[in-house]
């Protein structure tokens, strides 16, 4: 083990190293025919964690987003990871359990489960689901395996005795989570949102029976749970809260705040030794608290910023499955220490990038973590770690500016710097940034942001570089988040989806296009550009035409001398960014990019074949600063696509 400061540095290198795959040199690049591609290698190389499980003293770690996933063996006595055993399906392992010997995983996009036998090292899927995720699991004392399924938030018992599976319904009908889950000899207790609840299921009879304290029924989710043979303790969103509650008498809890400033979820949650350890996002602090007297402490912080997906214990020690790596911590001497599983041994791979974008001598890639920068000019990548996850990048003069998830924060950094800068965090019940833009006549940025899962009403940041000052408005556009944006003179143009927090039902029928005054901060005027979209993907403008594109792959031109739309094009099936170039905009999907003309409004595919793995589906597509090339997937492969 090391200390968390050398473990960063060293983990970074680690992953560049694998990440340091040959490039073309910028230089190579002549006038290529249009819809050349030329491939710049691994567009994002990383091993995030989703979960883990020990048999003995070894510790399987699954991973999420790579492809495939694995499960790393890490066996203490050798102190390396001796084995991996391939999920060849789904974008990630989220739930892990074990019965006996065997190792369970569960995976998400789409819901198989495996069976790892540790015994003879073989993998075997044993079943499938059709829901989107398993996103939780836990074995019972006698060795059956629930999950937690979403969406719709279902309860799935699977017997490994005969493979059989069995539905136990929606713990809470009409909630989409099931987040969180543990079971014992009679119950099975599930932990549920984006509306909180905290049901018991008898596991003989499938009756339900609510525990959540009226207390705390406003809350989001019950989003991690432990229990013992006498207590639950479950983690709350979104306002960092810790619920321990009797089996046998829930009207005797206990609601423990997790106090480090910022804190809004609890995120992992284990029960040992009369002690609830706990683990808070996004600060990444971890705490304990003595069931028996109250007691409570702030143990620190392993890793800033890191989520903690989960609690185990080992020997006496604890052990933290985050993202970057493991956390120990020693209950007899109170010291952290951090472990690179990379540098164990962890297979490090190509994962679903999130963004990209080029300031024309590097192109960053958005990924788990940070962003994998390559220098067009030489090929090299490197890693800047950033404590989260790039969703939108843009470049200001020297200064690129990211918007990261889960704190819908901002971030600027300096070509060269090994770090980035935190500007600020939204605040406001916002989580995920969508886009992020820069007035020239007003020299102001502009960030948009969704809610939460189960919030309503996104919201527009306004934040002046100059002086620091940043002003959030929300809602802008009633009961819609902004997904898009583009400023001009001084008003900045939103493009909305009707989606608000994730889990909440939209409320309104037809996203819409708005004009937002930058300097009386006020919503100038709102339309509905195109009938049936659900969401206007991207923005670009023209001095004279503002130009959108939808979910549903539609183009709209809006005249605004007119103040009308005056022309919409079906370029694709699912809309991605769109960016201009002279008289020409390009846009793609996740095989094809497409070239329009804006005089004629027609359009035509320009490079395809190129399964692009985005994180989340959608696609993204960046252009460089010359107007020369795009940067794009093919896979999950960076790629420079001449134009």
């Amino acid at each position: 083990m090391i200390p968390r400061r050398r473990f960063l540095q060293a983990a970074t290198a680690s992953v560049a190293v694998a990440a340091a795959l040959p490039a073309a040199p910028a230089q190579a690049f002549g006038r290529e025919p249009e819809g050349t591609i030329t491939d710049l290698g691994p567009a994002s190389v990383a091993s995030p964690l989703g979960n883990g499980e020990f048999v003995g003293d070894v510790l399987y770690m699954g991973s999420r987003g790579l492809a495939p996933n694995v499960v790393g063996a890490w066996d203490l006595g050798q102190d390396k990871v001796t084995a991996h055993f391939e999920i060849p399906t789904g974008v990630g392992i989220w739930a892990m359990c074990k019965v006996g010997t065997d190792v369970y995983a569960g995976t998400h996009s789409r819901s198989d489960l495996y069976k790892i036998d540790t015994l003879t090292g073989t993998t075997t899927k044993v079943a499938e689901y059709p829901d989107p995720y398993i996103w939780t699991m836990a074995a019972s004392p006698d060795g059956k395996v629930y999950l937690g399924m979403s969406q719709p938030g279902r309860v799935v018992e699977y017997d490994p005795a005969t493979g059989a599976s069995r539905d136990l319904g929606q713990p809470a009908p009409g909630e989409a989570y099931v987040r969180s889950i543990q079971a014992d000899d009679t119950h099975v207790y599930a932990g549920v949102g984006s509306n909180a609840h905290l049901v018991a299921i008898d596991r003989r009879t499938g009756e339900k029976r609510e525990l959540l304290p009226a207390e705390v029924a406003d809350r989001d989710w019950v989003s991690s749970m432990s229990i013992s043979d006498t207590h639950v303790a479950g983690g709350m969103n979104s306002l960092a809260e810790l619920l321990v509650l009797e089996k046998a008498n829930p009207a005797a809890y206990k609601v423990v705040k997790a106090t480090a400033p910022g804190e809004k979820y609890v995120v992992s949650v284990l029960v040992h030794d009369g002690w609830v350890y706990f683990a808070g996002r996004p600060t990444g602090t971890f705490y304990r608290y003595r069931i028996a007297d109250g007691a409570y402490e702030v143990l620190g912080v392993p890793y800033p910023e890191a989520a903690t997906v989960r609690i185990l214990e080992h020997g006496g020690l604890i052990y933290g499955i985050q993202d970057p790596g493991v956390f120990v911590y020693d209950p007899a001497t109170g010291a952290i220490d951090y472990v690179s599983h990379v540098q164990k041994g962890f297979r490090a791979a190509p994962e679903e990038p999130m963004s990209v974008h080029s300031d024309g001598k590097r192109v960053y890639v958005g990924g788990k973590g940070g962003c994998d920068v390559h220098e067009l000019a030489t090929g090299k990548v490197t890693r800047l770690p950033i404590p989260g996850e790039p969703k939108t990048i843009m470049t200001v003069k020297d200064t690129t500016y990211l918007g990261v998830y889960t704190q819908a924060a901002l971030y600027s950094h300096q070509a060269g710097d090994p770090e980035a800068k935190l500007l600020f965090r939204t605040g406001h019940n916002q989580d995920r940034p969508k886009d992020l833009v820069h007035d020239t006549l007003t020299g102001l940025i502009v960030m948009s942001t969704q809610p939460e899962p189960g919030h309503q009403n996104g919201s527009l940041d306004v934040y002046d570089p100059r002086t620091g000052r940043l002003d959030t408005y929300r809602p802008v556009v009633e009961r819609q988040t902004v997904f898009s944006l583009t400023t001009l003179l001084g008003t900045a143009y939103l493009g909305t989806s009707t989606q608000e927090g994730l889990g909440s039902p939209p409320v309104t029928p037809t996203a819409r296009l708005a004009a937002f005054d930058l300097r009386t901060r006020r919503v100038k005027w709102e339309i509905e550009p195109v009938p049936g979209a659900n969401a206007v993907m991207s923005l670009k403008h023209t001095p004279l035409a503002v130009y959108g594109i939808t979910d549903k792959g539609v183009l709209f031109e809006y005249d605004l001398r007119r103040r009308k739309v005056t022309r919409t094009l079906k370029v694709c099936e699912r809309g991605g960014d769109l960016l201009l170039s002279g008289l020409n905009a390009y846009t793609s999907d996740e095989d094809a990019v497409y070239k329009i003309n804006l005089i004629s409004f027609t359009s035509k595919r320009i490079a395809e074949g190129l399964a692009s793995d985005w994180f989340g589906g959608g696609s993204r597509l960046n252009i460089d600063p010359s107007r020369r090339a795009l940067y794009g997937l093919k896979g999950r492969n960076l790629i420079r696509i001449a134009i």
